[in-house]
């Protein structure tokens, strides 16, 4: 049974919310990263990719840019910038993008839970761009960026949720983006316990996006008891920061593939080796995005194309295999393009869906031969994949909206 806390968090005065609150870190090149927090002091980006206001010629890893993130923060929290709650509380966070709302619940999830396998995994971790966050998250003292975790839906925590969302909220606005975030606290205890009750009662909570950041505050939290071995796992360090969601709320947009070449091919020849497992539709010039599992979007010379997984494909069980974008790389990317390992191999990019169809047809014009349009991973398929401890292939799922960094902090001591 999960193990989700209420926490006090350090969050930014209602009034300078809008500034602080920052896209993730991991979304910038190092150059992007320091343009867009120059522009205001306050953003959190400057705390979370702290190497912003350091020479440039300070590298990335060094310990100055860890030192300088927690002056920073401290900072932050003197000034005013942040204020911190004085009782446990657990927070609702609407995000709206497109006129469509999605709403969870901000809270400390279990770093046992995280260990046991109550909370599940579903993409491996790479060592050293975890070795960031944790060196991040122990000299700041705290977790800065929240995991966002998905549950299978619960009536009593969409209910509570659902009341405080007819009430005035903590923060409103909208950011540069056109993303609307919302915010309201819950402290009132009797909805505190119903929640954590709530939450107890669920089987499994899964990781969404943000492994490497939870990863990472996992490893800390261990660091912690190993150097504190009288703790009784009620400290703040045995808890990491999240926003979860439920199931109904979640979409996943589709991680489309554009490939540098035909792999020696002519078009004609590749064509004719890829309708030996997919069925192949000539459309023309107006692009096109699948509207349903195995079928695949492909643009090539200047024209799109449809593809329907044949009868070998269909008939493909297992849940990792089973994926669209494990049934494209499997029977086209491997064995016709000579993608075979699109983890390592310099050939093939990934394009998020919220960058849309053109593109991919920008790509091909630019610097690559085909791009694939995919139908998006479903959360159901998550859920299987993790359920069965399996792992899916890189670049699956692609959520939108992003949570924001800076409007919840969660101090470790």
């Amino acid at each position: 049974m999960a193990l989700v806390k209420p926490f006090p968090a350090v969050r930014p005065a209602p009034e300078l919310a809008s500034r602080v609150a920052a896209l993730p870190y991991d979304v910038y090149n190092r150059k992007e990263a320091k343009e867009v927090a120059l522009k205001d002091p306050l953003s959190f980006l400057n705390i979370d990719r702290a190497e912003s206001n350091l020479p440039d010629d300070v590298d990335t890893y060094d310990p100055k840019v860890y030192a300088k993130a927690k002056e920073l923060l401290d900072a932050r929290i003197a000034d005013g910038t942040y204020l911190t709650d004085t009782e446990d509380c657990y927070y609702v966070y609407e995000l709206i993008m497109d006129g469509r709302s999605q709403t969870g619940i901000v809270a400390c999830a279990s770093i046992d839970d995280y260990v046991s396998g109550v909370i599940k995994k579903h993409e491996n971790t790479r060592e050293e761009k975890e070795l960031d966050r944790i060196r991040h998250v122990d000299t700041c003292n705290a977790q800065t960026g929240p995991i966002f975790l998905a549950y299978r839906s619960n009536d009593v925590i969409s209910g509570i949720m659902t009341a405080y969302q007819k009430t005035a909220p903590l923060y409103a606005f909208t950011a540069d983006d056109g993303i609307t975030h919302n915010v309201w606290r819950i402290a009132d205890k009797k909805d505190v316990e119903a929640i954590r009750v709530a939450f107890a009662g669920i089987e499994s909570i899964y990781i969404a996006d943000g492994h490497h950041r939870a990863a990472s505050a996992v490893k800390v939290g261990l660091k912690r008891r190993q150097e504190n071995p009288g703790y009784t796992g009620t400290e703040e360090y045995n808890f990491f920061l999240s926003v979860l969601f439920p199931e109904d709320q979640l979409m996943i947009l589709p991680y489309n593939r554009v490939v540098k070449d035909l792999n020696g091919l002519t078009k004609d020849a590749f064509l004719a080796a890829i309708r030996k497992d997919f069925t192949v539709e000539e459309l023309g010039t107006e692009p096109f995005g699948p509207t349903k599992k195995g079928t695949f979007g492909m643009y090539l010379d200047g024209k799109w194309y449809k593809l329907s997984a044949g009868l070998r494909m269909q008939k493909v069980m297992d849940p990792v295999a089973g994926l669209d974008v494990s049934l494209l790389q499997d029977y086209l990317l491997g064995p016709v393009l000579g993608i075979g390992d699109p983890r390592t191999d310099k050939r093939i990019d990934f394009i998020g869906g919220i960058r849309g169809l053109k593109e991919l047809e920008r790509r091909v014009s630019l610097d690559m031969t085909v791009a694939f349009s995919m139908y998006p991973t479903q959360i159901s398929e998550l859920f299987s994949v993790a359920d069965a401890g399996l792992l899916m292939p890189p670049k699956s799922t692609w959520f939108e909206p992003k949570l924001r960094s800076g409007l919840f902090i969660h101090k470790l001591s």
